[in-house]
């Protein structure tokens, strides 16, 4: 199974963990009392900027878009414009990043994103659920988005087969799928059937759709004229470039090697250092120049996102300096990566888990994407388990975390699980004797 004990897979004390911690409550105080004017310019630069790039993109494609250059131009500029209304804009504000400016105009209870579900629906779903309880398998629901099996904990079925092109079908209609699935969480609170049709979230939801279906594929090219299918082309083309980019980013920070699953064990007096040990090892950055940062949310910080989710996002790329030096205190590993690599290693995962576990070389416990502390444990040749872990090198005293442990892992030259066949086999052509199951 996935992470029950995050502690023993992590090769820290109790007290590590609650200094790390303690550092990183530091690292939240010290952002917070330093927030300011320049971070207040820089979520109006943002809107300023979103908002112009919107307008000319919708000129572009009223007045030129009989014209096939001016035409791409004005879609590649709505898209963009799209993008960072709903990741740098929306989801930013929807979490509370700028409440602290107290501007009723850019507030996370009054922001309505420009997307198909409501932001109430999502802001239950997603910051309370989805933020509280990341990467915790049976708990985050936004694991695999419900139709995906992303870990080995989840019981293979016929269904999953497709899933390669399920999640292409994810990716088209990101905003419908999340919000039929903010739908399905906001029901589930509110203790409504499914059944019950005209129910205040189904209403909320209906009229969400109609009033953005209506925009962008109705009204705006209305406003065209003769031109009337091909504006409704250039705006369904940028709805497409917006819900694939935002399923391609929302995949880099959650779903390559390295973004551990838990399970509901873990959660258990589970401590507030360990929250924040749970937020750094279930998430994963990508490497992203201002631009690029700009058009994810600055979600290529994914791991700071989960550390402290209602912090500006413009200064994430100052909280991922401290937070990888706290990374190398405690010998933890920080995943990164180039977006392309990340998003290879998340859609290996999708191919990979279509398949029933028997076609599966690994187990829940050693499997690249799925991890657990028994990934670390020696079997004996009486068939019991125990591990040998120093928690300091005894030459030079330094911390030995799961940095130094998954590189031992990885260089010893043998399978790494207590649970796995391979392992077994291995144990018994060492020491002559079976393992018991």
């Amino acid at each position: 199974m996935a992470i029950t004990d995050i502690a023993a897979f992590a090769h820290l004390t109790e007290d590590d963990i609650e200094s790390f911690g303690h550092e990183l409550d530091r690292i939240r105080s010290d952002i917070e009392q330093s927030l300011g004017q320049r971070d207040a310019d820089y979520i109006h630069r943002v809107i300023a900027f979103q908002r112009g790039l919107e307008t000319a993109s919708r000129l572009m494609l009223l007045c030129g878009g009989r014209y096939r250059g001016v035409r791409i131009a004005g879609t590649a500029a709505l898209a963009a414009s799209k993008i960072i209304e709903m990741m740098e804009a929306g989801h930013n504000i929807s979490h509370g990043q700028w409440d602290w400016m107290n501007d009723p105009e850019i507030h996370s209870t009054g922001w309505e994103w420009d997307f198909a579900g409501p932001s109430a629906h999502w802001k239950r779903a997603h910051n309370h659920i989805h933020h509280t309880y990341t990467n915790v398998y049976g708990m985050d629901e936004d694991l695999g988005f419900v139709v995906l099996r992303m870990t080995r904990d989840e019981p293979w079925r016929p269904i999953h087969l497709i899933q390669p092109i399920t999640s292409l079908v994810v990716a088209a209609g990101f905003e419908v799928a999340i919000a039929i699935h903010d739908l399905a969480v906001e029901r589930r609170h509110q203790n409504i059937p499914r059944s019950q049709w005209r129910s205040k979230p189904n209403l909320e939801v209906a009229r969400k759709f109609a009033s953005q279906a209506g925009k962008d594929l109705l009204f705006y090219p209305a406003l065209s004229g003769r031109d009337f299918k091909r504006t409704l082309v250039a705006n369904a083309s940028a709805l497409l470039l917006r819900n694939v980019w935002s399923f391609l980013v929302i995949m880099c920070g959650h779903f390559p090697d390295g973004a551990e699953k838990f399970t509901v064990a873990q959660l258990d007096n589970e401590t507030r250092g360990e929250w924040y040990l749970r937020q750094l090892l279930g998430s994963a950055n990508f490497r992203a120049g201002p631009g690029l940062a700009l058009l994810t949310g600055n979600l290529c910080y994914q791991i700071e996102h989960h550390l402290f989710p209602d912090l500006p996002s413009n200064r994430y790329p100052e909280v991922a300096e401290r937070v990888r030096a706290l990374c190398e205190k405690y010998d933890l590993p920080y995943t990164t990566g180039s977006l392309p690599a990340q998003f290879w290693l998340s859609y290996r995962t999708i191919w990979k888990l279509a398949l029933p576990d028997r076609f599966l070389s690994r187990t829940s416990d050693d499997a690249t994407e799925t991890r657990s502390e028994r990934k670390f444990l020696t079997i004996s040749a009486h068939g019991s388990s125990r591990s040998t872990w120093q928690p300091t090198d005894p030459v030079t005293g330094a911390r030995r975390g799961l940095r130094t442990a998954l590189a031992a892992a990885a260089t010893q030259g043998v399978p790494d699980t207590a649970t796995g066949n391979g392992f077994r086999r291995w144990i018994t052509s060492f020491t002559g004797k079976r393992v018991q199951q």
